[in-house]
């Protein structure tokens, strides 16, 4: 009976409410929500839209937190945007998606081109900020040139914990994300095609989290002999990480990269962590290991693919490595110059890992090559063009 009592009190309190909507300005705000284009957006591909979305988001912000939503539109963004402490900038997308620029939610980048250097098309500013649900992409970014047109990162973070990016598809950056001092961020469903620069984490103190992130040749494809095509292989990476402590990444993939995954020490340390289901097709290097941690790289459930060039490794482990490299149930196969070149002072191990077609030019080349540090195999099985006897 009492429950009773009190469910037909809140429902009586709920009638007699006010409205939950509040003005902002001259703008409703729809319980949590801000829409772009009540505050002047187009999203017809012509007129600028920068000032409309940052003053979105700006009243977000001052709110205390919110969501800015944009619906369909081509959203011209001629500077930058700038996402506060517990803002969203939400479009339509509610999954990655694929060939999509001019439709859904896009936003269409055109600042400061030519210029690697500078302010980021759109800045996670604070803790709790949010991307989600667009497209981008660079009109000027033209793919038939023989190398691609600089641009600074498209989103980037510096010293914001908690961001997240989610659902979000970047046709053609130049440099796609950059996650400095971001502890705990949350990168999922990000599907593109970075020209130069993919995915660059570091000095990261607190669990980050990256899942199911698809790098490959949305731009307008990929055949291989086009100018751009071989200058991306030749100085592109896709995935960089610095100082970052217990990384954990699933579901990752990228193609046609100079490196698949690159592990560097930064000014502050070096990465460890959990990597599961990644993989590289067509990079020169799959894995390229500058330096670790001693907790070590948890890598299971790998594929790595190499490709043309004359120093093709699935992995590569340069002399300044000290850290630990563990590979459970991993695969290398296309035609690499070498499985694994292995040097440093570090270990690696590889346990029921698969190893095919090495030694491409013909030239003897074995399948691992060790000079320094500390290799473990268990349980591996080596096979080249079906030849179990080859040299490894």
């Amino acid at each position: 009976m009492r429950f009773a009592r009190y469910l037909c009190l809140y429902w009586a309190l709920l009638a007699v409410a006010p409205a939950a909507t509040a003005a902002v300005g001259e703008v409703m705000l729809l319980g949590p929500k801000l829409d772009v284009r009540a505050f002047g957006a187009i999203g017809d591909g012509r007129t600028d839209d920068t000032a409309a979305f940052q003053a979105a988001l700006d009243d977000a912000a001052k709110a205390g937190g919110g969501v800015v939503t944009a619906t369909r539109g081509n959203y011209l963004i001629k500077g930058h945007l700038t996402i506060g402490r517990d803002v969203a900038l939400e479009g339509i997308a509610t999954v990655p998606t694929a060939w999509s620029q001019n439709q859904g939610t896009t936003l269409l980048a055109v600042a400061d081109k030519g210029k690697a250097e500078g302010e980021p098309l759109i800045r996670l500013a604070s803790h709790n900020a949010t991307l989600k649900g667009v497209t981008i992409y660079y009109p000027d970014q033209d793919h038939n040139a023989e190398q691609p047109t600089p641009y600074a990162w498209t989103i980037r973070c510096d010293g914001a914990d908690n961001v997240s990016i989610v659902d979000v598809l970047l046709v053609n950056p130049y440099q796609a994300i950059s996650l400095v001092g971001a502890g705990r961020h949350y990168v999922r469903n990000v599907y593109g095609h970075p020209l130069y620069r993919g995915l660059y984490v570091d000095q990261i103190y607190d669990v980050g989290r990256v899942e199911n992130v698809h790098f490959w040749p949305f731009s307008g494809g990929w055949t291989g002999e086009r100018p751009r095509d071989k200058w991306i292989n030749d100085n592109a990476i896709a995935f960089e990480f610095g100082r970052t402590d217990w990384q954990y990444v699933l579901n990752t993939f990228c193609f046609g990269y100079k490196v698949g995954y690159r592990f560097f020490r930064s000014g502050k340390g070096s990465a460890n962590g959990n990597f599961s289901g990644i993989g590289a097709d067509r990079c020169v290097y799959g894995l390229l290991v500058e330096d670790c941690e001693l907790f070590g790289l948890l890598i299971t459930n790998g594929e790595f693919v190499g490709n043309w060039g004359p120093d093709a490794n699935g992995m590569k482990v340069a002399p300044t490595n000290r850290g630990v490299v563990q590979l459970q149930n991993c695969a290398f196969w296309g035609s690499s110059n070498r499985i694994a070149t292995i040097e440093g002072s570090g270990t690696v191990t590889f346990n029921a890992c698969n190893f095919m077609q090495w030694d491409k030019h013909n030239r003897g080349e074995p399948a691992l090559w060790a000079n320094g540090g500390r290799v473990t195999l268990s349980g591996c099985n080596f096979t080249w063009q079906g030849d179990t006897n080859k040299q490894h």
